[in-house]
């Protein structure tokens, strides 16, 4: 049984995911408000947060972004009638780990909720990751290459991670984004490539081979430096 935050200012559409989790054997608590959804999310735990994009008082990409410059690490699914795929993007970009678009099937958002359970108990099993000279908090979040931390924003540390999780092995454009944003998307789209750039620029160290490789034509691969 999970405990869920749901941030939802439509009261009808906020019982409705309510009634649905609980039909799956988790706790929801409701908050209608952004300002009081951020102070809850901050001093109380949850599990998993399902988060609306638009809210009196905080918005939901302030909402997640605070909460991860905070270092919660809840699982938040971002739910909108925006379905614009820029608007899918910045609410992934903000640190959110899904996103399910208005109108939605109960059904379809209690299972995005069970797989972002699975795989938050998944990375939990583990406290650190190290490939060569580059380590993995997975605690705290932080990375750090010769005992010297990298800061990395949540996006890029989740990437990171994932290519950690499988070092010397080809991950294709479209494992990344479906693991990593959680979402199918056009694999030619330019997000992980801009992504990738600013994990090179952080991670790259003179004199030493560049940790992330690019197999042109397949994908990435983390190396041990």
């Amino acid at each position: 049984m999970a405990r869920i935050l749901v941030i939802e200012d439509d009261r009808t559409t906020a019982a409705e995911i309510a009634v649905e989790l609980v039909a799956h054997g988790h706790t929801a608590v409701l908050s209608h408000d952004g300002d009081e959804a951020l102070e809850r999310a901050t001093q109380e735990h949850f599990d998993v947060i399902t988060l609306d994009r638009m809210l009196p008082g905080l918005d939901g990409l302030t909402i997640v972004a605070r909460l991860r410059e905070r270092r919660i690490a809840a699982p938040v699914l971002m739910i909108s009638a925006l379905s614009d795929v820029g608007e899918r993007i910045a609410g992934l970009r903000a640190g959110g780990d899904d996103y399910l678009v208005k109108p939605f099937a109960p059904g379809e958002m209690a299972a995005r909720v069970e797989v972002l359970l699975r795989r938050a108990a998944s990375s939990g099993r583990e406290t650190m990751l190290a490939v060569g000279a580059l380590r993995l908090d997975l605690i705290h979040r932080q990375a750090s290459i010769d005992g010297e931390v990298v800061k990395l924003l949540h996006m890029e540390f989740r990437l990171l991670e994932f290519l950690a999780r499988h070092p010397g092995q080809v991950m294709s454009r479209r494992m990344i984004f479906e693991q990593v944003w959680g979402y199918y998307f056009d694999p030619g789209a330019n997000l992980i490539n801009v992504h990738i750039a600013r994990l090179r620029s952080k991670l790259d160290r003179p004199g030493r081979t560049s940790p992330i490789t690019t197999v042109k034509g397949e994908g990435y691969r983390l190396d041990a430096v």
